[in-house]
């Protein structure tokens, strides 16, 4: 019997080709997400009817406002600053703005809570809709947006004459890699340190020492590898990693490598060898053996909770603690990101990666822009070239800028297994060749959870509770998946909550564990750098830079080559 299992390399070449023209989203999935939605409204003529009756009402409402007749209006979401000027208020523009806000009530109420249809189907069917709506949005018609007219009027258009020199000068760049507003190693990522370990996936950094004598139990972080680790070292004033130094603690870093195809065949369980536990073994070597503080932010953290696992599994006791930011070891509700998980996406997307050996940066970036597209798209572009104003990006800004490329392998492995399969919660995947479970874990936990992060949602981050039984001490901080990690002593409106649970203590779930938390204003740097030093042992002379007798000598100066990749 001939073997049909291997994809046909014109369908991959096909495929690729369609990705360039749909940004990366797969037409068959989005095919059969409508289908799933039109099939089942079709027969649900009860649902059909109120939904006529809704535009109807709509409709009779918008004209009652058009006469200046009493009506309902519709109030956008706090965080949708589209219609936020005043001008939007007055008679003739607040009728065609509240005909706007009508029409995206009605799709969502049409694209949502349908009996039958597929929640991944509902989502994309959703999402597609609001980006439909979202392109065609008053805000975005110059003539309409009373912000645009006013600032027109005040300048006498030089804001259009700016708006048309910027939208010239992005067109010449075209997929160009402009330069990044701060450099690293010069603006930001200039913590002192070293490389003192490096193989195909890593960079190891070490921090020199600030104070005289450091707790002999170093801290080692393991940043997500979709993103340059420098998130950790932005600017002096709000660098977690100077602030750890600081403390008395020494300190590691990974800084991954920017992937070209030549990695892709590296797996997430190379990402785990080469990586995690490569690290570890150097900053075990280089601190005369003592025990680790492992701290793992985003999809860094998983893979540490994997790592972590794994040496459970195997008797490895070198860790002394885990810390996980906004990292998630349960993807059942994985926020976001969960739209593009389907078997019909994520096989169009490895045909999209197999053609490049690995997901060009500018893909991954612009799903995250269209997750929030208000945000990050159109309301950049009419500050743009509109309103003429220039950007002016802080260093997360920057540093968002410089984004990676993800090996085609490593990247389909973990869609897969995780965010498809959920095989880490289930205690299906491997590490190592044999299967592991979160549940082994026997080292204190302390967990960072956001209160308005779109990719790791705190509440999928608490799920935690659920798969190990250990000791945990949970933060829910305010800010989002970035901002809610890097969130320095002395930065203004920022608080947290905190509660610890016992080993074996009663689950809580997490409506109940935020109502019982208390509020505390400031950082949760604070209370972490507490709870790091209650686990750590006497203070010691620092550790050398590097141990070269090991194997691992101080090489070039942080921020090391792996940050310049682009």
């Amino acid at each position: 019997m001939t073997d049909l299992s291997e994809i046909p390399v014109f369908d991959r070449i096909l495929h690729a080709a369609e990705a360039k023209f749909t940004g990366g989203l797969s037409p068959t999935a989005i095919g059969i997400a409508w289908a799933d939605w039109l099939v089942h409204l079709a027969n649900q003529p009860g649902r059909q009817a109120a939904l006529v009756q809704a535009a109807a009402k709509d409709a009779v409402a918008i004209w009652c406002q058009a006469l200046g007749l009493p009506a309902e209006t519709v109030t956008p979401p706090h965080d949708d600053r589209r219609f936020a000027h005043p001008g939007w208020q007055e008679k003739n523009i607040s009728v065609v703005a509240q005909a706007f806000l009508r029409s995206e009530r009605w799709w969502k109420n049409a694209t949502t809570a349908i009996p039958g249809v597929a929640l991944p189907h509902e989502r994309i069917v959703s999402f597609t809709a609001r980006q439909a709506l979202d392109m065609v949005s008053p805000s975005n018609i110059a003539l309409l947006n009373p912000e645009v007219i006013e600032a027109t009027r005040a300048s006498n258009g030089s804001n259009l004459a700016s708006g048309l020199y910027h939208l010239m000068h992005d067109a010449q760049q075209g997929g160009a890699a402009t330069a990044l507003p701060l450099t690293p190693g010069k603006d930001v990522a200039i913590t002192p340190g070293r490389v003192v370990f490096r193989n195909a996936l890593i960079e190891l950094l070490q921090y020199q020492p600030a104070t005289e004598t450091v707790r002999p139990e170093p801290i080692l972080i393991v940043p997500a590898w979709i993103m340059k680790y420098y998130i950790l070292d932005l600017s002096p004033q709000n660098s977690m990693i100077r602030y750890l130094v600081a403390q008395g603690f020494t300190v590691f870093c990974i800084s991954w490598t920017n992937p070209s195809a030549a990695l892709r065949g590296m797996g997430l369980d190379d990402y785990r060898k080469l990586g995690v536990m490569a690290a570890i073994d150097a900053a075990s070597a280089i601190c005369n053996s003592a025990k680790i503080h492992a701290a793992g932010y985003c999809l860094g953290g998983t893979l540490l909770s994997i790592a972590a696992a794994a040496m459970a599994r195997d008797h490895d006791e070198r860790l002394a603690g885990l810390t996980l930011l906004a990292a998630q070891t349960d993807f059942t509700e994985a926020g976001e990101l969960q739209l593009f998980i389907t078997e019909a996406q994520l096989a169009f997307l490895d045909d999209v990666m197999w053609a490049k050996g690995y997901l060009e940066s500018s893909q991954m970036a612009g799903a995250f822009q269209m997750l929030r597209s208000n945000d990050l798209i159109w309301s950049r572009l009419i500050r743009r070239y509109y309103l003429g104003e220039e950007d002016h990006p802080n260093d997360m800004m920057s540093w968002n800028m410089d984004a990676t490329r993800m090996p085609f392998r490593m990247h389909s492995e973990y869609l897969h297994m995780l965010f498809l399969n959920n095989d880490l919660a289930e205690g299906r995947l491997l590490a190592g060749g044999r299967k592991i479970s979160v549940a082994d874990i026997h080292v204190p936990f302390f967990v960072i959870g956001t209160e308005t992060d779109h990719v790791a949602p705190w509440r999928s981050v608490y799920k935690i509770h659920l798969l190990n039984s250990g000791d945990i001490t949970f933060v829910l901080t305010s800010g989002g998946h970035n901002a809610g990690v890097v969130s320095e002593p002395l930065h203004p409106h920022r608080h947290y909550r905190l509660l610890h649970r016992a080993p074996e203590a009663h689950y809580h779930a997490p409506e109940d564990w935020q109502a019982q938390a208390p509020v505390t204003e400031g950082s949760w740097w604070r209370p972490w750098v507490e709870w790091l030093h209650a686990r750590s042992g006497p203070a010691v002379e620092p550790p050398a830079m590097g141990n070269e007798p090991a194997g691992f000598p101080a090489l070039e100066a942080a921020p090391g080559q792996y940050i310049f990749q682009r």
